[in-house]
Parts: structure tokens; C-alpha cells; sequence
């Protein structure tokens, strides 16, 4: 499969100058400034890659529910992100990707930080790269 950059992967490519400690950092400061309610949640993107994105949420005040630890919505919102940005990260600039639907499922109740990260395949990869219009069910952890 030949592989072309796309608009997010050309401006995140911006941030390779960035010495190596202090890229999420600053992938983070840019996408949070980007997109501000992730930023509001100091949402952390540890990694981008074209085949997975993994997103840090810290146990912050700004993110606790009532027991102290990140809310449910919080790390929804984390893993929602990492699906959206592993999509933007496959989808052709002629395309936007939209959210159709999601589902949750909390196994146990959340305590610490939280990681959120969604994967894609190779053929899922193809699939979007290849089509206008489309549905792709992005696994989430």
C-alpha cells in the first residue's frame, strides 16, 4: 500500500524537531489548543502512529468524579480522542471522520490515571485510505 502523508500526519510531522523528551508534551499543548475540551482535560498523547493512538488522562482535580477518581466521562473522553485520532491520522484530507456511534463498558470502577488506546488494522487502514464514505469500528482499551 503506498502511503502519502495526510494533513493531521503532515502537521504532526512538524513536531519531529522537538527534542524526544518533550514531544507529547508539545503533541499535546498544539492538539490541545486544537481541539479545547481535551485540553481543558489535560489529555496527554503519549503516541500517534497510523496504526494506533494512546492517550494519558492523569487522576487531576479537574477530571475527578466524587470518590476521587477520574470520572467515567473523562475517560470516555480519552478513549473517544484516540479513536478520532487514529482515524485522522488514516483518513484522506478530501474526507472528514465522524463519530456515528460509541459504546462503553466500565468492567470495575476506575482508580489512578487512566490510558486509553485505539487501534486500527492493516486492512482497516486500506479500507479508509481507499474509500470517500464508509464505517470502521475502531477497538478501544
Amino acid at each position: 500500500m503506498d502511503h502519502r502523508p495526510n494533513r493531521l500526519e503532515r502537521q504532526l510531522g512538524q513536531l519531529e524537531q522537538v527534542p524526544a523528551f518533550a514531544r507529547a508534551w508539545a503533541r499535546s499543548l498544539v492538539l490541545g489548543r486544537a481541539v479545547p475540551f481535551t485540553g481543558t482535560a489535560k489529555l496527554r498523547y503519549e503516541e500517534m502512529s497510523r496504526d494506533k493512538v494512546q492517550i494519558f488522562v492523569d487522576n487531576i482535580p479537574k477530571v475527578r468524579n466524587h470518590i476521587g477518581g477520574v470520572h467515567a466521562m473523562a475517560s470516555t473522553l480519552a478513549a473517544e480522542t484516540a479513536t478520532g485520532m487514529v482515524m485522522g491520522m488514516n483518513v484522506r484530507d478530501d474526507c472528514i471522520p465522524v463519530v456515528k456511534d460509541m459504546r462503553v463498558q466500565f468492567k470495575k470502577r476506575g482508580q489512578g490515571a487512566m490510558r486509553a488506546v485505539a487501534t486500527l488494522s492493516d486492512a482497516q487502514r486500506e479500507l479508509i485510505s481507499s474509500s470517500t464514505k464508509g464505517e470502521v469500528s475502531v477497538a478501544v482499551t
